[in-house]
């Protein structure tokens, strides 16, 4: 008889098909072999199965900002599965869930006091928008209904998320069964505007006014939220203008309209604040978050309400279930033990310091790169970052294959959607990674402009 080893098995599987790999050419990556198949990780380095070592150049998918392989982390989770591995989060709850929850609460910014936990951004989103629907409901106005998103924004892949996004592909296949009443504003990128800006540009604040364009063709009284990513990450890292953030808070309030901040990607630290609402000096009435609080070693996700939304569900008869909704794993033992000991050493390793001295050195490297021929935009902010190429019509997703292949040929790890690579190191990253990747990064563009 025949022994597979593991090597042979995963391959077999691979020709197979048998994962079916989400946001993935699977065809196309079933065919490749070894080179994208990740065997192991440490620091914020990955190898390969085929030996190769690759820089983790957006930690992960945002969400491994302390790298790979901390042992502590490791520990906290064997810790806790010895100790309490599950305990249901109906009618019940735990001390990790419970003290993770104040500890989040007093670290978002003034009033966002109480947390509702989820295993996802996606379900942490998808809970932010009933949560909204529910609290108008309770209040009286009943007729709010309509949610507002944004172009080109990235909420998930909820029907609810899906639905206030803008991302064209995520939502062409799913048009029919998209939540009613859904709207969008534009989003503030303009190129002729603001191309190779640092930081936030000045220009675009004014863009925020869409939103009255449309609370004056639906009426406010049937708005019930409008949501929006700080900094747009997913789509290739949009930055907000100057002021821009404040019009849309200004434009919610004065109709009573709330406004939730998806900080899936930018809470714990990207911005070099906890919250990227705080970098921006911007409160929203709800928060969502996930990937980075457990260091995406375990899923986890979120939402920070204010006292107001909170009060107002916690009406009726004491034995009443206020918000009929929530998860099997909210609030997950492990989970928040695992979180607790990844803001432990956020704390510890000092990281919102850390992105902020960062920051400016991943700004001077990426806008380096203007000088490149492919080259269209280059931006930045906090510990992000996205290059965008000039568009290929019919070879742009050739070419999308061939950067992240190079860019594995060259070591680092990319994130590569359309026309734009985007950058999310991880917080202990050096300078000198930080510059060996952006070094990196101008071989794999020159090698690839070659050819197109």
């Amino acid at each position: 008889m025949t022994t597979l080893t593991n090597e042979s098995l995963c391959a077999l599987a691979m020709s197979e098909g048998r994962n079916w790999m989400p946001f993935t050419a699977n065809r196309l990556v079933n065919g490749r072999g070894d080179h994208r198949v990740v065997a192991s990780a440490k620091g914020p380095y990955y190898t390969m199965a085929d030996g190769k070592t690759v820089f983790d150049t957006l930690s992960g998918l945002w969400c491994t900002p302390l790298g790979h392989g901390n042992p502590r982390i490791a520990d906290a989770l064997r810790q806790q599965a010895e100790t309490l591995d599950f305990a249901p989060g109906f009618q019940m709850t735990h001390a990790p869930a419970v003290t993770l929850a104040a500890r989040i609460a007093k670290m978002a910014p003034e009033g966002l006091e109480h947390v509702f936990f989820a295993n996802s951004g996606s379900e942490a989103v998808d809970t932010a928008l009933k949560i909204a629907i529910g609290f108008h409901k309770l209040k009286g106005e009943g007729g709010r209904f309509r949610l507002i998103g944004r172009e080109r924004g990235y909420h998930g892949v909820g029907f609810g998320g899906m639905s206030v996004g803008g991302i064209v592909p995520n939502r062409k296949m799913f048009a029919t069964v998209m939540v009613p009443g859904v709207d969008h504003i534009r989003h503030p990128y303009d190129h002729a505007h603001v191309a190779f800006s640092k930081g936030q540009p000045e220009w675009g604040a004014h863009l925020a006014d869409h939103l009255e364009r449309l609370v004056a063709l639906h009426d406010a009284s049937t708005i019930a939220a409008v949501i929006v990513e700080p900094v747009q990450g997913s789509t290739g890292v949009l930055v907000p203008p100057v002021g821009y953030l404040q019009k849309l808070r200004e434009i919610c309030t004065k109709h009573g309209i709330l406004l939730i901040f998806d900080e899936v990607i930018t809470g714990f630290g990207r911005m070099g604040e906890n919250f990227a609402s705080q970098r921006f000096g911007v409160t929203p009435d709800m928060i969502t978050f996930a990937k980075a609080v457990t260091n995406g070693i375990i899923p986890m996700g979120g939402v920070i309400v204010t006292s107001e939304i909170y009060k107002t569900f916690m009406n009726g008869p004491d034995a009443a279930i206020e918000f009929a909704h929530g998860y099997t794993y909210s609030g997950h033992p492990m989970a928040a033990a695992v979180a607790h000991t990844v803001l432990d050493i956020m704390e510890e390793k000092g990281t919102n310091a850390a992105v902020r001295a960062l920051e400016p050195i991943l700004e001077e490297e990426v806008h380096a790169l203007q000088d490149l021929k492919s080259v269209k935009d280059l931006r930045n902010i906090g510990l992000t970052a996205a290059i965008e190429l000039n568009p290929l019509s019919d070879k742009s997703a050739l070419r999308s294959v061939q950067l992240f292949e190079r860019g594995l040929e060259e070591g680092v790890l990319l994130r590569v959607t359309g026309d734009t690579i985007s950058f999310g190191p991880p917080f202990i990253s050096t300078p000198d990674q930080i510059r060996g990747m952006t070094a990196q990064v101008r071989k794999v563009i020159i090698s690839c402009e070659k050819d197109f």
